[in-house]
This record gives C-alpha cells, structure tokens and sequence, in this order.
C-alpha cells in the first residue's frame, strides 16, 4: 500500500483510529474518503478537515451498497477499502438478554466486514494494484472476558482475511490486517483500558505500513497477544485482564 499516493475508504473513521488514520494518510498525500452513520458529524469532519464523507451504516445491507456506488462514482480511481467499523460493548453471559448486543456486534463487526469486502471487491480486483485492510484486534487472540462477542468477531475477522488473501493469491489486490492493541479512544465511551496513546500508534502503524510491513500489521503492543498461543502465556493473560478488567 503507497500512503501518498491511494484512494481510500474508511468506513467507521468519524472518531479514534479511523479518524487518525484518516488523517494520517491524507497528510502523507493520498485522497480518503470516511464513512460513518451520522451525517452531522460528517459534514464537521468535511468541513474541518477537508476529506471527502459518505452516509454508510454497516450494519444495512442496502446502505452498503448505496455507499459504494456513491463513492465509486465519485472515485473511480479506488485502491484501498479499511473495514474499520466496528463495535464493542460488555457482556454478562449469565443474562440473556445479552443476545441483543451480541447479534448488533456480529452485524456491524463481522457481517460488516464481509459486506463491505464484497461491494468493493469487484471494482479493487479491476485495479492495477489495490489493498483490503481489515481491522481486527489483539482480542481476537487472547479474549477479553467483559467483551466475548466482540472478541469472538475479531477473531472471526481474523479467520476470514486469511482465507481471503489466499483465495486472492495471484491477484492484483493485497490483503492487509491491521490488529491493534488496546488504544485510549472512545470505543466504549472513553474508559481508561490503559491504551498506548492514539497518536503513538498510528505512528508506529503507518510507519509498519510504509515499511512494506505484511501481512499483518502489528505494532509492538499487541505482540504478546498475537503470539500468545505460540508462547504458552495464552491462558495466563487471559486471566490477567479478566482480573484487571483490561
């Protein structure tokens, strides 16, 4: 992926990590577009910042594809699509009625996911050279016990960009992860997890990115996540953020 030189879509960039990279990738010369379901907010964002904006909600199907046939229309150049929509909440699963969360965070996490993959893929395939970047998380390697469905979808996510970059070997289009660590922002309302700074990691992200860093991009945070199994320290860091509430 050239950061100076794209067109990208983020969905899910109207705050946190989206927004930062967003940002981020413009400033280093490429054209981005961001996605996300309130229009207000996006006219502030276009306003401030300049970037191109799109009305999406990933949890719709028609909403999808309503925004990819805006965007695609408008920048028929596309090269790159980051799934960075994604939600999180704390689950009790000793409560039942913990199945309405967890169906709305499969929706707009996985499904989502997929969803968004499918509308462009058509159009990235067609491209010289193009990139998918899916988001997960270190929780898809180590679960946080508050959040399970979350977790379990990151995980998911996870699963499927593997088999998608295999299925697309060959092809034009690269397959990304990008598996951040726990990061202070507003994903679940601002609580303090004790996450690396969002400016340090989007440095370091963009520096993995610029590097040629592939398939996964990982910066040195969400290591002992994602090596957890490997290293034999998986159930013990499970249970450590289960007693820490991290």
């Amino acid at each position: 992926m050239d950061t100076t030189n794209s067109t990208v879509f983020i969905p899910g960039a109207t705050s946190g990590i989206g927004l930062a990279l967003a940002l981020r990738l413009q400033q280093a010369g490429s054209t981005v577009v961001i996605g996300g379901r309130r229009q207000a907010l996006l006219d502030s964002i276009a306003s401030e910042h300049g970037l191109d904006t799109v009305q999406v909600d990933v949890a719709d199907a028609d909403s999808i594809r309503q925004a990819a046939e805006t965007v695609l229309a408008a920048h028929p150049s596309l090269d790159t699509l980051v799934t960075m929509s994604g939600i999180m909440r704390n689950e009790d699963l000793r409560d039942p009625a913990h199945i309405t969360d967890a169906v709305e965070i499969v929706e707009t996490n996985l499904v989502g996911t997929i969803r968004l993959i499918d509308a462009f893929l058509p159009h990235l395939l067609g491209r010289p050279s193009a990139t998918v970047m899916t988001v997960s998380s270190g929780l898809a390697f180590v679960p946080l016990t508050a959040t399970p469905t979350y977790s379990a979808t990151k995980a998911g996510v996870h699963a499927y960009t593997q088999a998608l970059r295999q299925q697309l070997v060959g092809s034009s289009v690269e397959v990304l992860e990008l598996a951040p660590p726990a990061v202070a922002t507003d994903l679940m309302g601002g609580q303090d997890f004790g996450g690396m700074p969002l400016d340090a990691f989007i440095d370091e992200v963009v520096g993995l990115v610029e590097s040629g860093a592939a398939p996964e991009i990982l910066v040195q945070n969400v290591l002992p996540l994602r090596w957890a199994e490997r290293d034999g320290t998986h159930q013990h860091i499970l249970e450590a953020m289960a007693g820490t509430g991290h």
